[in-house]
Order: C-alpha cells, then structure tokens, then sequence
C-alpha cells in the first residue's frame, strides 16, 4: 500500500506538470501569435504595376536673357529663387546709375548741337539776305552803266569810252557778285548739313542710352517659377547660382522660368521592364516629398534607345515620359518619386501585402490567423506588384500574418 500510495503521488505530480508546461506553452503561443503584426486580404480589382524611379521635368521652359549692347550690367536687386513669378513681374534689376548720368550728357550734347544748328540756319538766312541785296545793287550798277553808255551818241567820245568801261566793270562786279551768292548758299547748306547730322547722331544717342536705360528691368515672360542659372565667372567649379552684386554679359542667360502646365515626370526603365509598357497607359506618380499626393497621368513617349546614367556604378535604362494630368500647385521641377505604369488589371482578385507571402516546400504560403494561432495555407500568385500581391487560394477578409510565425521554424 505504501508502494501504490508512493506511485500514485508520483503519478499525480507528473501528470500536474505536463499540464502545466502544456498550459505555459499554449499560453506563449497564443501571446507570441497576438503580437504578430497582420493584414486584412482585401478583395477588389488589381492592378498590375512597373514600378520606376524618375524626376519631374517641364517640357517647356523660357529663359531670362540679359539685354544685348547694354555695358555695366550690375545686379542690385533679384527676385527670391524658386519663387513664383506671373507674367510681366520684374525679375532681375540692374545698376541705372552710370546710364542715367550718361543720359544728362547725352540730353546736354542734344541741345548744344540743336542750339548750334538754329545759330548756323539764322547765320545763313542773314547771309542770304545780305547777299541778295549786294546783287541788286550790282544789277542795279549794270543798267545805270548801261543807260550811260547808250548817250554815246549826245556826248563827246571820251565820256562815251569811260561809259563802256564802267559798264565792263559793273558787268564783273555783277557776276562775281553771282558767284558769291552760289558759294555763301553753298556753304551755308554744308554747314546747316552737317550740323543737322551732328544733331541727329546727338539724338540717336540719346535714344540708346534711353533704350539701355530702359533695359535696367527685366519682366518674366511667362508665368511660372523663377531658376536663376550658375554664375560661371569664376570657374566652373566655383559656379553659383546668380546673386546680387553679380555682373552678368550682355546676351547671358540669367535665369529659366518653366511653364508649370507642361511638368511631366521622366522615368527609368529598367531593360527587363521594357517590353511590359506601351504608350497611352495609365500611370499613377507619386512624388516623395508630398506622400499624400497621387497624381494621375498617361505615358506618351519612350526612348528607343538606353540611355547612360550619370552615376556610380554606371547603370543604362530607358527613358519613359509620362505627361501629368492634374497639376498641383506644389509641384516644381527636379523633384525626385515614383511612377506606377499600370500594364494589367484583375478584377475582383484577392489581394494582400507582399510581406505576408512565404514560401514553404516551394510553394507560396500565407498564414492565416485562426482561433488565436496561424495555420499554413498554399495559395496561387496571380500577379505580384512590389508592394502587393493578387492571389488565390484565401477567402476575402482573412487576417493574414506579415512574419512567419516561430521566427520560420515549422
């Protein structure tokens, strides 16, 4: 009796002992299975995606040009970089001092040439006023010379000689008197001539000095974002971006506004994803600094050829351009994200996160979460996405685990 009593006690402790680590383990499962983090399948259409990095770019863009035939082109006042700009908004204002004392000179050379231009046309009618008086009195010589040599007849012989010799000398005087008239109206009409011409060349001056005065304010031609180019004055490893104080070189590109209405997102292709797209399909963009913005838009051109990347390790991909359908007010060019081109839809597929699909046995598995554990489940792969995955072999709305229980010990 003692012996059974012994046995039985024995008997008892172990059978109290494997329920309890049964329990402790049951309990652990069921808390390791309650922390793991899971999904929900959905059901819904899916869409088969290539996914590709890109940046945006404007199809159209128009440059701030500096003004030709302008010198002294001095910045002293530049709109704020990156901001935006509507059309007709000074951008770029130069130093306007040097040309407007230029300007005072050239209004001063303007008017002394108009002053000696009105002196020399007074001068010259005063001349010709003289000289058409000097010529009638020579013609008025001539015929009393000749009313004096026609009585050579009532008068002695002597008297009618000195008659025809004063008449001689009226009649030289008279056409030396001409002669004057030709060459004091000539002179007169050269010396107006040129001074007209200094006039003119005066005012011409003054017109360009006005019109690179006018040139001291640069406007935005279209409306967009102001870029101000590098400064490559001092080398092109010293090149900045144009700033105030800088002198720009007349016919220099100073800055690029692009037209924001033509931002397109340009994309690399990886060649393995190439033949997978084609023009005219649907692509959603998504841009990395404004994750909460989808932007729809369609593919309309690829490059035909790779293109060579400017990186390390050198890479080649193909160039996708897709034109943006809706455009955000907080989009600007350069900003780097992603574009979605989508190549295929299922509908009504089931769908759950790519980190919930295992492998097991070479198969995919998901571990659906039943009863506080997780059972193995095969399922068939309609269609992968990078982030999702279409598939079959699970019911809508099951509860799916995005790591493998157990730390992937079966």
């Amino acid at each position: 009796m003692k012996y059974r009593r012994r046995a039985g006690w024995v008997i008892g402790f172990g059978v109290a002992a494997a329920l309890s680590v049964y329990g402790f383990t049951r309990m652990r499962s069921v808390a390791v299975s309650e922390t793991l983090p899971t999904a929900v399948a959905r059901k819904g259409d899916f869409q088969v995606i290539v996914r590709c990095r890109g940046e945006l770019k404007a199809r159209t863009s128009v440059q701030v040009v500096a003004p030709v035939n302008v010198p002294e082109l001095r910045m002293v006042w530049l709109a704020p970089q990156g901001s935006k700009v509507k059309e007709g908004d000074p951008v770029v204002r130069f130093d306007p001092s040097s040309a407007k004392q230029e300007e005072k000179l050239k209004v001063a050379a303007l008017n002394q040439a108009q002053a000696a231009l009105d002196q020399a046309s007074a001068n010259a009618g005063i001349t010709t006023e003289q000289d058409k008086l000097d010529l009638a009195t020579a013609e008025y010589q001539v015929e009393k010379a000749k009313l004096e040599v026609s009585k050579q007849e009532i008068v002695s012989r002597l008297q009618a000689e000195d008659s025809k010799v004063d008449l001689g000398l009226a009649e030289k005087k008279l056409s030396i008197q001409q002669a004057n008239v030709q060459l004091n109206a000539a002179a007169d009409r050269a010396k107006v001539a040129s001074l007209a011409r200094a006039r003119e060349k005066a005012k011409d001056e003054l017109e360009l000095t006005r019109y690179r005065l006018s040139q001291m304010e640069l406007t935005a031609p279209i409306s967009g974002v102001i870029n101000f180019m590098p400064n490559y004055s001092q080398g092109w490893m010293n090149a900045k971006p144009f700033k105030v104080g800088d002198q720009a070189w007349p016919g220099g590109v100073l800055a690029e506004i692009p037209d924001l209405q033509t931002l397109e997102m340009e994309g690399k292709v990886e060649e393995i994803d190439r033949g997978k797209i084609g023009i005219g399909q649907a692509i959603s963009v998504h841009i990395d600094s404004l994750p909460e913005l989808t932007v729809p838009a369609i593919l309309q051109q690829l490059s035909p050829m790779t293109v060579m990347a400017w990186e390390w390790p050198p890479t080649r991909t193909f160039r996708a351009f897709a034109k943006l359908q809706q455009v955000d007010g907080r989009l600007r060019p350069s900003m780097n994200g992603q574009m979605d081109v989508v190549v295929n839809k299922i509908a009504d597929a089931i769908s759950v996160p790519s980190k919930a699909v295992f492998t097991h046995a070479g198969k995919p598995v998901v571990y659906v979460a039943s009863n506080g554990a997780y059972k193995s489940k095969e399922v068939e792969i309609l269609a992968r996405n990078p982030d999702e995955v279409a598939l079959k072999g699970i019911p809508a709305g099951s509860s799916v685990a995005l790591v493998e229980p157990g730390g992937g010990k079966r």
